[in-house]
């Protein structure tokens, strides 16, 4: 079978290796959809800590079962239309047992660990199925929508962290997937008021909000971002502000356009060599502000995401704008790098 299989950095090859077989703790998928991401292509070019062996590549993954092993967890049958986790909790730490599965001190990954989804066929370990992470998709839910509940799933899990009340004037940095999905979950789960989305690229800000329809778009590299949205709220401020995008600058910019008791998500992580940021902590001491961090998601998150997707909630159909054979995959990843797409997914 084909797959793209990670050897070091910048050497990522498309090529024939053999198809894998089913432990009997294990379920083989026929993979659909692989969606890809931005952390992809960081991989590509950076490698991760965590990936110490050749590996598969890809993480959003959605496919149909074909292989069954005999102590298998979960009731799977062939035939069954499956979405798999990303992020795989131990089930066991402290962190777990306190229902802190998205920041499990012993998470391995898929795409990490274990091979991935950009490949024609994919073993769900055993790890998977003990805590829940293999999950039946909804009917009228298509393979490409379900793989994008992953990523779907880390925007829920950073929202229900900030207390979000109907009618918070609300601000998304990033027009990737990402920020377009927060504006979907922020609207169509906790019904927010104004929405402004921010980015630096005019073509990728108008392109997410074709989709996402805010009610303001800010280019942050023509405009003084925190001064618009001062001026929008009659200088009160943001309620929510949320930072899906790997910029020191936006963070900062958020803390300076937070309302009085604010609640602000750090969602894109920050480069490894300049994670520091210069934050006034008396506007976080006087206005009351409330700073969150957001790291991945849990199984339950997953499965949240596809109800919603299920019922029409928060659709995704429409932010999947490419879709590429496996074959064409690296081409994927520089559509990703360039900016080109909303959501880009792999089709085996």
């Amino acid at each position: 079978m084909k797959a793209l299989r990670f050897y070091a950095p910048e050497d990522v090859r498309v090529e024939d290796v053999p198809e894998p077989e089913c432990g009997p703790r294990e379920v083989k998928i026929k993979v659909r959809n692989c969606s890809t991401c931005g952390t992809d292509v960081k991989i590509k070019k950076n490698g991760h800590v965590n990936i110490t062996r050749v590996t598969t590549m890809g993480h959003e993954v959605a496919g149909e079962v074909v292989e069954v092993g005999a102590e298998a967890l979960g009731g799977f049958q062939v035939g069954d239309r499956v979405q798999c986790i990303a992020a795989v909790p131990c089930g066991e730490c402290h962190e777990c047992r306190k229902g802190w599965m998205e920041v499990c001190q012993n998470q391995t990954s898929v795409g990490y660990q274990y091979d991935g989804g950009f490949a024609e066929y994919m073993i769900v370990p055993e790890q998977v199925l003990k805590v829940d992470g293999l999950n039946r998709i909804p009917d009228g839910v298509g393979f490409d929508e379900a793989s994008a509940a992953e990523p779907f799933a880390c925007a829920i899990n950073a929202q229900e962290q900030l207390g979000i009340e109907e009618g918070d004037f609300t601000v998304v940095f990033g027009a990737g997937p990402i920020g377009c999905m927060h504006i979907r979950i922020a609207r169509g789960v906790h019904k927010v008021g104004t929405v402004v989305l921010v980015d630096i690229n005019d073509e990728r800000l108008q392109m997410s909000a074709d989709a996402v329809q805010p009610d303001h778009v800010i280019n942050s590299a023509k405009e003084d971002v925190v001064a618009k949205v001062m001026e929008l709220t009659g200088g009160r401020g943001a309620d929510v502000i949320i930072t899906a995008t790997p910029a020191n600058v936006t963070q900062e910019q958020a803390i300076s356009m937070a309302a009085r008791q604010g609640r602000i998500s750090f969602f894109g992580g920050l480069p490894k060599n300049d994670p520091f940021i210069k934050a006034d902590s008396n506007l976080i001491h006087y206005r009351q502000l409330h700073v969150h961090g957001a790291n991945g998601s849990s199984p339950e998150h997953n499965k949240r995401a596809l109800e919603y997707i299920a019922t029409g909630q928060v659709p995704v159909k429409d932010l999947i704008t490419k879709h590429i054979p496996l074959e064409d995959v690296l081409t994927a990843f520089d559509i990703v790098a360039r900016g080109e797409a909303i959501k880009v997914t792999v089709e085996p």
